[in-house]
């Protein structure tokens, strides 16, 4: 049958606002990253959600616990949901990293990831939620790096291809989970 998932970027965060890449911090919030958290749950509090699997770094909890806080739903926190790890460059300026990014679709950043890393362990957790989770309704709340992995891996774009589209933010994209 398969697996729905709906896929949700973690709210707004103060480093997104002040234009900094904040890679494997934590960060937190801003007012207006915490107002939309709670606009994520209006959306998907009633949308049939079974579950909802969160990255495990603190502005993707806080989204999480904000929109769903109270509904019953349960929260898991994933790493494999992590934005990518820049390594020397986590927290640096987000224009100064994302000149550099097609120089880590393979090749690690330095003490990192490359995003073919976000790939597989995207995958893994994919393969996990397709044996455990047949047919239900799936929250991910996840980082740019994550929607490139998901677009890559169910929508078949190519990694430098959806790595270089501007990312336009929306409320969530839904991909159906066969085998990965």
């Amino acid at each position: 049958m398969g697996v729905t998932i709906v896929f949700e970027t973690h709210s707004i965060s103060v480093d997104n606002e002040r234009g900094v890449a904040t890679g494997w911090l934590h960060g937190r919030l801003s007012d207006r990253g915490r107002a939309l958290a709670r606009e994520l749950g209006e959306r998907r509090r009633n949308d049939g959600v079974n579950v909802v699997f969160t990255s495990d770094l603190a502005r993707a909890v806080e989204t999480a616990e904000l929109a769903f806080a109270g509904s019953g739903i349960p929260i898991r926190r994933d790493p494999r949901l992590r934005e990518c790890n820049y390594g020397d460059l986590n927290g640096t300026s987000a224009k100064e990293l994302s000149a550099r990014k097609t120089d880590h679709i393979d090749t690690p950043f330095p003490s990192g990831e490359s995003y073919r890393d976000v790939v597989e362990r995207t995958r893994n957790l994919l393969d996990d939620l397709a044996r455990d989770f047949d047919r239900m309704r799936i929250v991910l709340i996840g980082h740019s790096a994550t929607k490139w992995a998901l677009d890559h891996l169910l929508k078949g774009q190519d990694l430098t291809a959806a790595i270089n589209t501007d990312f336009a933010w929306q409320p969530g994209w839904e991909y159906k989970l066969g085998n990965v």
